[in-house]
């Protein structure tokens, strides 16, 4: 029974990196199991049995996750593209509390904490002028920069899957790549997503070890930077915003 619930908290895990806004991250600590996720991981080979039993429900229902959303996703985008986009603001929008809750939830509201949402913000915003400058500077034919674009865009894509808050979704629609990473996964077409796979798992590590120090070191101060960046990137997704 425990594995079932475990390859359905995957299935809403692997959801989380094809939904624009919603963050594989905030999934995990919905469930409850972030920490314990991140340390596994991190220290799989420590002890690999017991880190595998736990990991491999979640990665299979992972999986499963990803490959029914993106085929769905794949046709409200061709048919409903505008009703599409501003249900994803909504459901961004909507996450807000969960993670002010956890900002807040060690040291309470401080001051100077607005500094941090206020930087990552500006940074969201100023990101949207890599959705239309980054794509006219290579060439989208699958050359060799187009191989090293997409890993890339892998490696940006983990930091969704791996920090809470941080949609993996908006970030590739921010790189100019959504639809091709959604054709992709719903096809199997692994001339995309081999070069992705290498960014992905390399990114996470290097997040993963990221974020460990940075929530044991900087818990309030990283959460108000995740929610000032998640707020900033979600105008992406307004159809009419442009800098």
């Amino acid at each position: 029974m425990k594995f079932i619930l475990d390859v359905i908290k995957g299935v809403f895990i692997g959801s989380g990196a094809i939904l624009p806004g919603i963050s594989s991250g905030v999934f995990c600590i919905i469930f409850g199991i972030y920490e314990k996720l991140v340390d596994s991981i991190l220290n799989i080979f420590k002890d690999f049995k017991k880190n595998f039993a736990f990991l491999f429900p979640i990665a299979l229902g992972g999986i499963i996750g990803v490959l029914l959303v993106s085929k769905l996703l794949k046709f409200l985008f061709a048919t409903y593209p505008m009703p599409t986009n501003f249900c994803f603001i909504g459901l961004i929008i909507g996450s807000m509390p969960i993670l002010l809750k956890k900002a807040n939830n060690k040291s309470g509201f401080r001051l100077h904490y607005l500094l941090y949402f206020l930087f990552t913000f500006l940074i969201g915003v100023l990101s949207i002028r890599l959705e239309h400058i980054l794509p006219q500077l290579i060439n989208l034919n699958l050359d060799s920069n187009y191989f090293f674009y997409l890993v890339l865009a892998g490696l940006l894509m983990s930091a969704g899957v791996v920090i809470p808050g941080v949609s993996s979704s908006v970030i590739l629609m921010t790189l100019g790549v959504y639809t091709t990473y959604l054709s992709a996964v719903a096809n199997i077409d692994l001339s995309i997503l081999f070069p992705m796979g290498i960014g992905l798992f390399i990114g996470s590590i290097l997040f993963l070890k990221l974020i460990q120090f940075l929530f044991s070191k900087y818990y309030a101060q990283t959460f108000y930077g995740i929610i000032g960046f998640v707020l900033g990137s979600v105008l992406v997704l307004y159809p009419r915003f442009h800098l």
